[in-house]
């Protein structure tokens, strides 16, 4: 019985590492794969690629919202193997990073709404299209707003994972070092851009830090799982 719950709890941890190594892996080609192609410094080639890249554009959307829909079990299991070191504590990891989900969906709002502006005669009809260059650039402003605001509580739920993670007796201490430094990157970038965006370009760099950090905790859940010298019920009990 005992054998049975602590390979449970290794599966528990891969299936966490696997999922959360694809959520990078979306992350980065969403952003740096199509967004970032897409959104330039001139608001009519923004607006004229997203017209002709718009297939495109939606397939953004819709990466993005797998990459929520893939944080929930991450969610659920670093809260099941996180809660015996400070169920609490966890907790509150839990619905930072809930929070995070939820603001993140609801701005995929934001990026979907320029797809509607530019298919819609009713809206081409009332406004130039200069005016409408200058609406879907600001959404795309608007959106790069509530990234932000996510990652906040994103950056609030790292630190606190970190902090677990590095008072856990099966996880290395280093990797609690790492995760509270992606959390603190975070936290940087984003206040930065909500406080002084003329220098958003530069902080945004920082957030190597946090793909180190993310990356090296998903990989370690992937191959090595859990410290053998773990108790099983050390991690289900709680």
């Amino acid at each position: 019985m005992v054998a049975r719950q602590e390979w449970s709890n290794a599966q528990y941890a891969r299936v966490a590492g696997f999922l959360y190594l694809m959520i990078i892996a979306l992350g980065i080609y969403g952003q740096f794969g199509i967004k970032d192609s897409m959104i330039t410094a001139d608001e009519a080639s923004t607006y004229q690629n997203i017209v002709t890249g718009e297939w495109l554009w939606r397939s953004g959307i819709i990466i993005d919202l797998i990459m929520q829909i893939l944080d929930v079990p991450v969610m659920v299991i670093m809260y099941l193997l996180l809660k015996r070191t400070d169920k609490n504590l966890a907790l509150m990891g839990l619905l930072f990073n809930m929070i995070q989900t939820v603001i993140l969906v609801a701005n995929k709002m934001v990026i979907l709404t320029p797809v509607i502006l530019i298919n819609s005669s009713t809206y081409l009809q009332s406004f130039s299209l200069s005016q409408i260059h200058t609406q879907v650039y600001l959404l795309t402003d608007l959106h790069d707003y509530g990234l932000g605001i996510g990652l906040i509580f994103f950056g609030l739920s790292c630190l606190v994972y970190g902090y677990l993670i590095f008072h856990s007796t099966y996880f290395p201490n280093i990797l609690g070092i790492m995760m509270a430094t992606a959390g603190m990157a975070y936290l940087v970038n984003s206040v930065t851009l909500i406080l002084a965006p003329q220098y958003s370009e530069y902080v945004f760099y920082v957030l190597v830090f946090s793909f180190i950090g993310e990356l090296s905790f998903s990989l370690w859940l992937l191959i090595k799982g859990i410290k053998k010298s773990a108790s099983p019920a050390s991690i289900a009990k709680g």
